[in-house]
């Protein structure tokens, strides 16, 4: 009998923000991923990497600053360096959990590139907020650069563009590695934004939405189920208020309802829900699990969470 497949995709809290902290995080991470594999399920795996990249854009920002001979650095190379080295602490961790219970399964990084439309609004509007806080001086010199800037409460700093997936480039790699049940790790961060231009792929300075990226990746693996790791037990309507509203289940078009009542934030549970609704859409059998991740690693599935089905 064919082998149940789930994407699952890591949050924030899944991952940790320093070094240190990462690799304390993904070994709990990989309790969770492990316990899936026991029960013979096909795993790919994907995850955040905000605290990561941008850590990674700082550095080399600075560097640039202090070297100026030296290039600078383009957004979609940092976001390949942080896919890399988040990638090596997932794999290890996952590696020797397995190890641990008799399990020796290969667990690979793929580097991935996700292709984005050049005209996607999201290019003439940038929100994401990337990089070092910098003084107003600095600030005019990147916006002679073409870059966009912003004004925050610390200072100035860049903004980028999100743009929606379109496809995943290497998802032959990824099925394959899949279909021989082996782990996979994809699509880190969302992926690297690309441009198709004739037989060439162009780095973007973009990012995309993790959640999205996905979604984007469950429906090419043709999944049975997104888990969706985040920092809250729920999904919930009025969050934050008063008249809060655990959800434990919901449907695909209560969750479009809900989306045009504006219930969900735009920068957090938003994506979630739009990326549950796309991957999941006419199917019958398709499920999204939105939860967090138990300090332990355990019980992630079971009767936790919020349930989005058809």
């Amino acid at each position: 009998m064919k082998k149940k497949k789930i994407v699952i995709a890591l949050g924030h809290e899944a991952l940790g923000t320093t070094l240190p902290e990462q690799k304390e995080a993904t070994e709990r991470t990989a309790k969770a991923v492990a316990s899936f594999i026991r029960e013979d399920y096909q795993v790919v795996i994907t995850h955040s990497n905000g605290p990561q990249v941008g850590m990674i854009h700082t550095a080399m920002n600075e560097f640039c600053r202090l070297y100026p001979e030296y290039t600078a650095t383009p957004m979609s190379v940092c976001s390949a360096m942080s896919q890399g080295y988040i990638g090596y602490d997932l794999q290890n961790a996952i590696r020797a959990e397995l190890l641990n219970k008799g399990i020796y399964k290969t667990v690979s990084t793929i580097l991935t590139q996700v292709v984005v439309d050049p005209y996607d609004e999201a290019f003439y509007k940038p929100t994401k907020i990337i990089g070092r806080v910098m003084t107003e001086e600095e600030a005019e010199a990147e916006e002679k650069k073409g870059n966009h800037v912003a004004k925050t409460k610390e200072g100035y700093r860049r903004i980028v563009a999100a743009p929606k997936p379109m496809d995943i480039v290497e998802i032959d790699a990824i099925r394959a590695l899949s279909d021989a049940d082996q782990i996979v790790v994809a699509c880190g961060g969302g992926g690297i934004p690309v441009l198709a231009q004739d037989n060439h792929l162009k780095g973007a300075g973009a990012v995309i939405e993790k959640d999205l990226a996905a979604g984007k990746l469950a429906e090419l693996l043709d999944a049975d189920m997104l888990i969706i790791l985040t920092s809250v037990d729920n999904v919930c309507l009025n969050f934050g208020k008063e008249d809060e509203k655990p959800l434990s289940s919901m449907t695909v078009a209560e969750a479009a309802e809900y989306i045009d009542q504006g219930q969900f934030g735009e920068g957090d549970m938003l994506p979630k829900i739009q990326a549950a609704v796309d991957f999941i859409g006419d199917s019958a059998i398709k499920s999204v699990l939105i939860t967090r991740l138990n300090k332990d690693g355990t019980n992630i599935h079971g009767g936790m969470g919020t349930m989005i089905t058809k």
